[in-house]
């Protein structure tokens, strides 16, 4: 049995809020003569988020939208950083994020292809030596050397996922990301987080496809409104997230006044 204290990334007491301007100046003249367009709210997204991902696990973060889970996987791949906590990620880190991130789009797919595989660490001779394979995977033969502009959002996807499972990474972070692309693709893509799952790679998925995440996922964490409310197997957890989304719905179906006494009756039994 894995030591809980393996952890290939940790999460300790992490919270993160963001401002959000109502209508915000952006000149110096602005600010000046309309100061009150700089008022703005304090939004907490994560609220003391703590948690433990062992290496080789796959991880499934699933809750509603915005909840807390997409910048959560940021922070982990340092595109964000917290307001409070420390996290410690241990390995390096490949992800699918946001669909051409890192991609210029004046330059073609093969000039690409070296400026992600850069940012993830690695050399000119280890791209060279992995160029080939990348550009097979992602099945761009013909079209590598047109600039990424001209790509449709399935051959970026193709050109991302590529380049994200040859680095040699430790955890891949990804989100959402699959849904985009032939339904081929999808499962050729989806074979391969398989292969990458039995070498060990530790994975964790944001997605609100349950089906994927059942599948796939060994381990669930479920966020709502900044908190973990479920950390478990993935059964057991999703089962408890759908039953609450469940009876979210049917009470938002109700009337005002049957609310009111569902809400009273929850007070009470609370003092």
């Amino acid at each position: 049995m894995k030591s809980k204290n393996n952890a290939i990334i940790s999460a300790e007491n992490v919270s993160k809020s963001f401002k959000i301007y109502f209508d915000k100046g952006y000149t110096l003249k602005d600010k000046l003569l309309f100061w009150r367009r700089n008022r703005h709210e304090k939004r907490e997204v994560l609220n003391d988020i703590s948690l433990k991902i062992r290496k080789g696990e796959s991880i499934g973060l699933i809750g509603r939208n915005g909840c807390g889970k997409s910048t959560m996987l940021k922070m982990l791949t340092r595109i964000y950083y917290p307001n409070s906590g420390k996290i410690t990620v241990n390995g390096r880190v490949s992800s699918l994020i946001e669909l051409g991130a890192g991609f210029h789009p004046d330059m073609t797919g093969r000039e690409n292809i070296y400026i992600n595989a850069s940012i993830y660490g690695l050399s000119k001779k280890e791209i060279d030596k992995r160029l080939q394979k990348i550009i097979d995977f992602s099945e761009l033969k013909d079209f590598i050397d047109n600039p990424i502009r001209t790509y449709s959002s399935g051959m970026y996807m193709r050109l991302a996922f590529a380049v994200a499972i040859n680095v040699n990474a430790d955890i891949l972070l990804i989100d959402e990301i699959l849904a985009v692309g032939d339904a081929n693709f999808q499962t050729k893509c989806f074979n391969k987080l398989r292969e990458l799952k039995k070498q060990g790679i530790t994975i964790v998925i944001v997605s609100h496809s349950m089906e994927l995440i059942s599948e796939f996922c060994d381990r669930c964490i479920w966020i709502e409104k900044g908190k973990i409310m479920g950390d478990g197997p993935t059964k057991k957890i999703s089962n408890k997230y759908l039953e609450y989304m469940s009876k979210e719905r049917n009470f938002a179906s109700l009337n005002e006044q049957d609310r009111i006494s569902i809400i009273s009756e929850k007070n009470r039994r609370k003092m």
